[in-house]
C-alpha cells in the first residue's frame, strides 16, 4: 500500500530553508498553507475559509532550486507524499506530525512571471532525490560521447 498523495496550490508562509544532511545532501525544508477562499454573497468580499497548513520536504539539486527560486507568500504548485513522523519531547511526551515529501514543487504563474534555466547536471548522474525523473538519470544531462555526436536515442530536445 502506497502513501496517500497530496496535489494542489498553496502559498508559502515562510522563506525556503535550505540544509545539507552530514552525507553533503541537500535539504530545502518548506511551510505551505491549502486555503479555500469564497466570496460572501451578502458582502460580495472574498473571506478566508478552511485551511490546512502542512511542512514539506524537498530533496537534492532541486531543494536548491527552491530555495533560490522560490520565497515567502509566493503562491506554488505541489505534488507528494503525505506522512506521518513520530517523535518524543525532551519531556518524554509521544507526538507525531504529518509532513509532505515533495516530489515536484514550482510557482504559478497567476500572479507572477518566471524564466526557467534548465539546471546543469554532471555526467547523467542520478540526485538521489525526488527530482526529474523520480531521481533515475537524466538523458540529456549525458555529455556527448568522444566523436561530437550523442546517442541516437538521446536528442536536446526532450521527446514531449
Amino acid at each position: 500500500m502506497s502513501l496517500p498523495t497530496l496535489s494542489g496550490v498553496g502559498r508559502l508562509i515562510d522563506a525556503p530553508e535550505l540544509r545539507f544532511i552530514p552525507s553533503g545532501k541537500a535539504m530545502c525544508k518548506v511551510r505551505l498553507a491549502f486555503n479555500s477562499r469564497r466570496k460572501n454573497p451578502q458582502t460580495d468580499q472574498w473571506e478566508d475559509a478552511d485551511v490546512y497548513y502542512v511542512d514539506g520536504t524537498v530533496w537534492g539539486q532541486e531543494a536548491e532550486a527552491v530555495a533560490e527560486s522560490l520565497d515567502k507568500g509566493h503562491e506554488v504548485f505541489v505534488s507528494g507524499r503525505l506522512k506521518t513522523r513520530k517523535y518524543e519531547t525532551r519531556e518524554g511526551e509521544k507526538r507525531s506530525v504529518t509532513e509532505l515529501d515533495i516530489d515536484a514543487i514550482g510557482p504559478t504563474l497567476k500572479y507572477a512571471t518566471v524564466k526557467v534555466t534548465k539546471m546543469q547536471r554532471s555526467g547523467g548522474q542520478s540526485t538521489g532525490g525526488t527530482g526529474f525523473g523520480g531521481g533515475g538519470d537524466d538523458p540529456w544531462a549525458n555529455s556527448a560521447p568522444a566523436g561530437g555526436s550523442k546517442p541516437s536515442s538521446f536528442g536536446d530536445e526532450p521527446p514531449f
